[in-house]
């Protein structure tokens, strides 16, 4: 198999294993005596909305919330649309819809929740005393800052209405079974879409001192909200969480073992760096590179041929005008710094199929990339200097483009190292 079309192998056996007809299913909760209301939010959510709908053969009812593009047929479930990464009124909307719908339950009743991705910019409902207009502006803030994903859940839980565990405490006494795809470092289900049904944690203080430490402007709403004693996240030890599941049913490390294992039949050795690896996208290239080199030039940590493979979210520090996302950064940085060196090929994507704000899951790099590139007249560093990664690869014919997969497990690398 061709390096390139082993690693567009590798990427599509880490979406699969990852895809909500598969997971769905083999989750599901018992039907209860009441109502079964199935609310959710995220890139996945309207293709568990339709897995869900196939597996079920009780009444169902409810609401889910998806990105532009990603929305699929549905028969007895709504499925609408709103903006992702910078939360929309239609995403306002929805969000206030679906808090409604889980109020006034009884014991007998079940909430599913559909969990993904992208599930805390799409489920924007902002407290008493916010504005849409307020949440949009920390979003665009906080995506240009270079914060972890953590670090920006957490701000956006506590500027929230329904997420950081409002959503589950206000379904009270009903059960609430939250089927969870995770898109965050470490599984942390109070992290992922922002733990609308999870206990959070984090407080007011914690979002106070992300917002300082990347020097965000805030309005007087957003301060009188987070120094507010009242207005703190439901906690771990709340008795309303004692009829809540939260189940992850898919995860980055599994998509990155299903990749492994193509490679492995391929004659090709899989070395799983981590499925929760952050930091500066460039940063991040620079360890791949380095660890790809000693491979290549020193049979370290593995002889070739051999494919290092990586999951987790990087960021990006936005200083440029450029187009592109962490993962176009990722490569051109990536191959800058292995400078050409022979036989070793990569391939880096988000396995929700959209790299940033553009219509690339990510982009492929060749040995020959850079030298492409020069014959083009198109210089890699400046490019890099002004986070202007998708124009680079676009004029060179190397974007990965797979259209909305319909799921979300976060970031996936494959750096292959030939003999």
């Amino acid at each position: 198999m061709k390096p390139d079309v082993l690693l567009k192998a590798m990427f599509k056996a880490a979406v699969d294993a990852a895809l909500p007809s598969l997971c769905v299913p083999a989750h599901l909760p018992p039907k209860p005596k009441g109502r079964t209301i199935v609310i959710g939010a995220g890139k996945a959510s309207g293709a568990m909305a339709k897995a869900l709908e196939d597996a079920w053969d009780g009444p169902l009812e409810g609401l889910v919330v998806t990105r532009y593009g990603y929305r699929v047929p549905t028969k007895r479930l709504e499925v609408v649309e709103a903006a992702h990464p910078v939360p929309d009124a239609a995403g306002r909307e929805a969000a206030k819809r679906i808090f409604e719908m889980v109020q006034g339950l009884t014991e007998d009743d079940l909430v599913l929740c559909l969990i993904s991705g992208g599930g805390s910019a799409l489920l924007a409902l902002p407290p008493e005393g916010l504005t849409l207009e307020d949440k949009q502006a920390v979003n665009k803030a906080l995506l240009k800052s270079g914060a972890t994903i953590s670090e920006m859940n957490t701000v956006r839980k506590h500027l929230s209405a329904i997420k950081g565990g409002r959503l589950a405490t206000a379904a009270y006494p009903a059960r609430v079974v939250a089927l969870m795809i995770s898109d965050v470092p470490g599984d942390d289900p109070s992290i992922i879409a922002s733990g609308p049904t999870v206990p959070d944690p984090s407080t007011n203080e914690d979002a106070r001192r992300i917002l300082a430490k990347y020097g965000i402007e805030v309005t007087a709403g957003m301060v009188a909200h987070l120094t507010d004693n009242d207005t703190e996240t439901p906690k771990p030890g709340d008795k309303r969480f004692a009829r809540v599941e939260n189940i992850m049913i898919a995860t980055p490390q599994a998509s990155l073992e299903a990749a492994a294992e193509v490679a492995r039949k391929e004659g090709v050795t899989p070395v799983i760096l981590g499925d929760s690896i952050e930091g500066e996208s460039r940063d991040v290239a620079l360890v791949h590179a380095g660890i790809a080199r000693q491979c290549k030039l020193r049979g370290q940590p593995e002889k070739p041929p051999c494919v290092l493979i990586s999951g987790g979210e990087t960021t990006i520090t936005l200083k440029g005008k450029g187009k592109g996302g962490r993962n176009t950064e990722f490569l051109l940085a990536l191959a800058i710094a292995l400078d050409g060196l022979p036989g070793i090929y990569a391939l880096a994507g988000d396995t929700d199929g959209i790299d940033g704000s553009e219509d690339n899951a990510g982009a492929l790099i060749y040995p020959d990339t850079l030298q492409r590139a020069a014959k083009a007249g198109i210089n890699a560093k400046a490019m890099l200097a002004d986070n202007d990664p998708w124009t680079f690869f676009n004029a060179i014919g190397d974007l990965l483009v797979t259209g909305p997969t319909l799921t979300n497990v976060n970031d996936f690398r494959a750096v292959l190292i030939e003999k």
